[in-house]
């Protein structure tokens, strides 16, 4: 597991304390991919299904996890794709910040 995954699982494991209704996965380019769900935030296979697959570089990653850049605009701007189901990912952004 890269460094940049292992950092990202405990940061948002803080974010999304209560659990998540439904599932999301992050899948950040060259580094893997995150998954979040009713059991909390882990390591993903690259292959594993989500309600909706947010993916983006690592530096876009970045910047939206410390808050630096809001997903929505991540997103509109072209730096995160999406592919599944647009309400998960809001109720996500919204916990996000």
């Amino acid at each position: 597991m890269s460094e940049i995954i292992s950092a990202a699982v405990a940061a948002l494991q803080e974010k999304i304390d209560g659990g998540f209704d439904g599932s999301a996965k992050f899948a950040i380019e060259g580094e893997g991919a995150i998954l979040i769900d009713g059991s909390g935030v882990r390591a993903a296979e690259d292959d594993e299904d989500a309600d909706v697959t947010l993916s983006a570089d690592a530096d876009t990653f970045q910047e939206i996890l410390s808050g630096e850049l809001n997903p929505t605009s991540a997103f509109m701007g072209g730096r995160l794709k999406l592919d599944g189901d647009m309400g998960t990912a809001m109720r996500l952004g919204g916990m996000l910040g």
